[in-house]
């Protein structure tokens, strides 16, 4: 077998992040696979080095003839990830569909599959464990991943090659401007203060304090540190988490953008009750809209994946935000 590697979603966020730490590997024909409607996305292309670009349409009508049957692993980052998408039979197109196909003929071919699958499994649950107990999806979204992290985990007892899904849990970090609303806590709070030098968050709401709702924060570079852990130990392969392990408010990570800021701009960083007195940090009330509708706690369990040997240690959110920031700063500074 060649070792040709497929990205899918390969202009994306995770994607193209992904394709970089390849490149940075040695790793020259990688394959992306994305749709370009959106062409800003060329944009987290420019840097890659790839031996071909598919359209995603073309591409699962060439897989499924056998045209990548020599492929060593995909990448399969690809997806409708708009949590607020209502129609259910394009998010299961784009999601489960096509990801069922891979699953098929990889199975034939032998080929190593790695999948992103998503926290959104879990929707309601207070528990966020890889076990059916816990998994309530709250959209359609959710469902069309959760539905998929069943077919695996019936194909895993006879399967002979890698197959890996993913749960990932809030990622940020560079790359994912095209995202819009659905871009990362880190990355809008990031923009507001460019705009208007103050952050807004939620105020208080159920049993948080304001700015207290908590998630788990994964640093993009983390997430796809995984991906390729998994790369390396091709014996190891099911369904399991993938996020920090530690969640933490949201007043955490608009204390981090804003005092990386006035670190930038040579001023000295102060506490979060400083921030919230002088303005910078500023709580609004919770959305009517929201109520009854929101996760105000979600953590990985890592159980599962320090238990097959993955020993990775994941970047603080202070960390992973103060660089996130910089980056920012610097891209916009470029232009």
């Amino acid at each position: 077998m060649s070792n040709r590697i497929i990205v899918t979603g390969a202009a994306g966020f995770i994607g193209s992040n992904l394709v970089r730490a390849l490149n940075a590997r040695g790793y020259k024909d990688v394959i992306a696979v994305d749709h370009l409607k959106r062409g800003e996305k060329f944009q987290n292309l420019l840097s890659l080095d790839l031996s071909d670009f598919i359209d995603k349409n073309d591409f699962y009508t060439r897989f499924r003839s056998g045209e990548f049957d020599d492929v060593e692993a995909i990448f399969h980052q690809g997806a409708c990830s708009d949590t607020m998408e209502h129609d259910g039979r394009y998010m299961m197109a784009n999601n489960y569909e096509t990801s069922r196909l891979l699953l098929e003929r990889c199975g034939m071919t032998g080929t190593r599959l790695i999948y992103a699958s998503s926290a959104a499994t879990y929707g309601a649950s207070i528990k966020f464990v890889e076990d059916p107990a816990f998994e309530k999806p709250l959209n359609v979204y959710g469902y069309s991943k959760l539905l998929f992290d069943r077919i695996v985990r019936k194909s895993l007892p006879g399967r002979r090659a890698q197959l890996v899904g993913l749960r990932y849990f809030n990622v940020y970090g560079p790359h994912e401007q095209h995202k819009g609303r659905m871009a990362s806590v880190a990355y809008h709070n990031y923009q507001q203060f460019i705009a208007d030098e103050r952050v807004k968050l939620f105020g208080a709401y159920g049993d948080c304090a304001a700015g207290e709702q908590k998630r788990d924060f994964l640093f993009v570079e983390d997430a796809v540190a995984v991906n390729l852990w998994f790369f390396d130990h091709p014996e190891k392969s099911g369904v399991f988490n993938l996020g920090s392990g530690e969640a933490r408010p949201f007043n955490d990570v608009a204390a981090a953008v804003v005092n990386t800021m006035l670190q930038i701009n040579g001023r000295k960083p102060v506490s979060l009750e400083a921030l919230v007195q002088s303005g910078l940090i500023e709580y609004i009330p919770f959305p009517e809209s929201l109520r009854g509708k929101y996760q105000c706690f979600t953590q990985a369990d890592l159980t599962a994946l320090r238990r097959i040997g993955c020993d990775h240690v994941f970047t603080s959110v202070s960390e992973g935000v103060q660089r996130y920031v910089r980056h920012l700063h610097d891209a916009q500074n470029a232009l």
